[in-house]
């Protein structure tokens, strides 16, 4: 998975892009919650995104950062059977608390969803901090966040997370976990209770205009209030 800044004519949208092990494009989605100051520079993604897809390593699905925080979102995947989400986070943003309350994060969903999550975050260097700001107070807000990690569909991590410097980890995933896990609590099947609670997903891509010759046109009827017999038809 690869996130980029993704330009559509005069709009930019934070994608993230899922490839085959053949390089083919497996999924374009493009983030639906823009969080604080980013609704300032990127366009809000649609349902049309909210896709989990079949590859050589299995059912993988994505959101970035707090998308994570809504639920339905996630949801939306889980439903889709998901086997491993992929999820991204800046890293190197507001301190230790960030990367923290990134580990809750993906060890919850991996419970909740009974798949592997594999996370990835950035890393600044010091000199990289310093070229965005020589302000060493404001420099405190670009440090910490990092929390790579891969984790199983029990909760646990499969090798040592990575919350400083560059580098990668590394794990097998036994898939004969995902079916442990739902046996025990699967949230979409034997664990969900679909007459009591549901989730509508609109999947379309969003379209700022619809032609009309998209849909056969209707005769609207009038009926006056005095009369029910009279009416005028037209066309709309």
């Amino acid at each position: 998975m690869l996130g980029v800044n993704e330009r559509d004519h005069g709009s930019l949208y934070n994608t993230q892009l899922v490839f085959d092990a053949d390089g083919t494009l497996a999924l374009k989605r493009r983030k639906i919650t823009l969080t604080y100051h980013e609704r300032m520079v990127w366009g809000m993604g649609d349902g049309a995104g909210l896709k989990v897809v079949d590859t050589a390593v299995g059912r993988v699905g994505a959101l970035a950062c707090w998308e994570h925080y809504n639920p339905l979102a996630r949801y939306a995947l889980m439903a889709q059977h998901e086997e491993i989400h992929c999820t991204q986070f800046p890293g190197s943003l507001v301190g230790p608390i960030f990367a923290e309350q990134m580990e809750v994060t993906i060890r919850h969903h991996a419970l909740e969803s009974g798949c592997f999550v594999v996370n990835a975050t950035g890393w600044l260097t010091d000199e990289q901090i310093r070229s965005v700001t020589p302000d060493t107070n404001l420099q405190k807000a670009l440090r910490g966040g990092c929390h790579t990690a891969i984790v199983s569909p029990e909760g646990k991590h499969l090798a040592p997370p990575l919350t400083e410097g560059e580098g990668m980890v590394v794990a097998d995933l036994d898939m004969a976990l995902i079916a442990k896990r739902k046996r025990m609590m699967d949230s979409v099947d034997h664990y969900a209770r679909p007459e009591l609670l549901s989730l509508a997903i609109n999947d379309r891509p969003a379209q700022t205009t619809v032609p009309m010759h998209a849909t056969p046109s209707q005769p609207l009827v009038q009926r006056s209030p005095d009369h029910d017999h009279h009416h005028d038809d037209t066309t709309g």
